[in-house]
């Protein structure tokens, strides 16, 4: 029986493990689940061969792209201030300056816009160039992460990491678009000291923040993985897809009440005439049941089917074959099993999340095979 992740994740981190999951695959995950991993590239490299060496790989993207920026110059963006002024800058605050008298000390109180470099896109640079250098292992990279920091910190950038409410209003114009693999980069760096911040020579139990954190990255990276790994063998990956119930007739206020359906992935190959709807799961994919130790999670089952035979009579010839997937990540155990009903075969597979990186990518590709006793319709790793 496989361990459920919640359990999985109920011990801080001790010599390289979040509870029992490898800090390197937790690594592998973020890059999976990152910007970074579909658009710069870095899908390309083989880096389940080298897990260990993920932080050097994100920090040479980093300072590579932060030296670029540097050389050109870094981005201006404007900074709200409210300063108390003996000329006029900008709008009066008319209430400061009343409230304080400031009229009868010859000042007032000014709110104006000033051209800053100390911008939350260029802290976040800074930030994870600091952050990195304290997880490569090559220490000449260390150290060109480190001066790199120095540098922006010399040039004005503040040394606090921006909230992410500043990050979510800092739009990327026409003239600085290359900047979006830098922060790519610069956040999955941030996000790779997560797991370390809670080292100690005592396991102690991780908040629920953090097991849904997890929970988050997990699905996230198995719906980037496949957008890289599959795209250029002819599937078209689609994340979030919204499915439509196969509604004839409805009362008035239904729509106001009906839920909707949304699924995690859903994976098409026209050639192939298949598509694969995926639904990641963040619990054990067996559980004990009323008249046996172990049974498939009925809920679950019943969720998939839904999803399956809802779009069966629509104009859609990939909906009558597709396949259904409940995906679930596991301690130390490995289930692939599946059944056929009513034509349409459901799936219930895990991912060992303490296995080597390049088992966990084979687990991943699993998916696309043909399940046990059909044949071989799918892709093979590599």
């Amino acid at each position: 029986m496989s361990r459920s992740m919640g359990d999985a994740s109920g011990h801080g981190e001790v010599d390289g493990f979040v509870g029992r999951i490898p800090v390197r695959n937790l690594w592998l995950l973020m890059l999976y689940a990152s910007d970074l991993y579909r658009t710069a590239g870095v899908g390309k490299v083989d880096v389940e061969d080298a897990p260990d060496d993920l932080p050097d790989l994100i920090a040479e993207v980093l300072a590579g792209a932060a030296e670029t920026r540097l050389r050109k110059r870094l981005s201006f963006g404007y900074r709200r201030r409210n300063l108390e002024l003996n000329r006029l800058r900008g709008r009066i605050d008319i209430l400061s300056t009343e409230r304080h008298q400031l009229l009868a000390r010859g000042k007032i109180a000014c709110q104006f816009d000033e051209l800053t470099v100390d911008t939350p896109r260029n802290r976040l640079v800074r930030a994870a160039l600091d952050t990195v250098s304290r997880l490569v292992s090559r220490q000449s990279l260390a150290h060109r992460c480190r001066t790199l920091a120095r540098d922006m910190t010399a040039m004005g950038v503040a040394q606090s990491i921006p909230a992410r409410t500043e990050l979510s209003v800092d739009r990327l114009g026409r003239h600085d678009a290359h900047d979006a693999q830098m922060i790519a980069a610069a956040r999955l760096a941030l996000d790779m000291a997560l797991p370390l911040e809670s080292t100690g020579p005592n396991a102690m139990s991780l908040p629920l923040r953090e097991e849904r954190w997890v929970r988050n990255l997990f699905e996230r990276a198995v719906g980037g993985f496949y957008q890289v790994a599959l795209s250029h063998q002819g599937w078209r990956v689609r994340t979030g897809a919204p499915l439509a119930w196969p509604v004839e007739g409805q009362t008035a206020g239904i729509a106001a009440i009906l839920p909707g359906m949304r699924t995690d992935i859903i994976l098409d190959h026209p050639d192939l005439g298949r598509r694969i709807v995926v639904d990641t799961k963040f619990t054990s994919v067996l559980t004990s049941g009323w008249y046996r130790e172990q049974t498939l999670r009925s809920g679950y089952i019943y969720q998939m089917y839904a999803y399956l035979r809802s779009q069966v009579d629509r104009d859609d010839p990939l909906a009558r074959c597709a396949e259904g997937v409940l995906l679930h990540p596991a301690v130390g155990a490995s289930v692939d099993e599946s059944v056929v009903m009513q034509g349409q075969r459901l799936r219930f597979s895990t991912v060992d999340l303490t296995a080597q990186t390049s088992d966990i990518r084979r687990q991943l590709l699993r998916v696309c095979e043909t399940a046990p006793g059909d044949g071989d319709r799918g892709p093979r790793d590599r």
